[in-house]
């Protein structure tokens, strides 16, 4: 289990891509959120591993992912939150998910 700290928020406007986690992209700076209704907020571990993913729509959060992550790197675990259902998505050490 990932024990590392995580480092302040980080906020982008989108993601790219289907697989977890999710691939953050067109990072914004915290000034800029008053112009943006919709983006994703971030906290990442000091491997710059993405700990948190939260969608923010209007100031509410619409979702919500958390990860672990193996020793090695290698996603371990995601928990999603949207609409207030939770599933955990678990995954061997080679990202397969099981």
């Amino acid at each position: 289990m990932n024990q590392e700290q995580p480092t302040e928020f980080r906020y982008f406007v989108s993601y790219s891509g289907i697989k977890l986690p999710l691939k953050l992209v067109n990072e914004i700076t915290e000034d800029s959120l008053n112009n943006r209704n919709t983006y994703y907020r971030s906290h990442f571990d000091v491997q710059d591993r993405m700990l948190l993913c939260q969608k923010v729509v209007y100031g509410e959060v619409e979702s919500e992912h958390l990860y672990q992550y193996y020793e090695c790197g290698v996603l371990k675990s995601a928990q999603i939150t949207e609409d207030d259902e939770v599933r955990v998505v678990h995954f061997n050490e080679l990202g397969e998910i099981v």
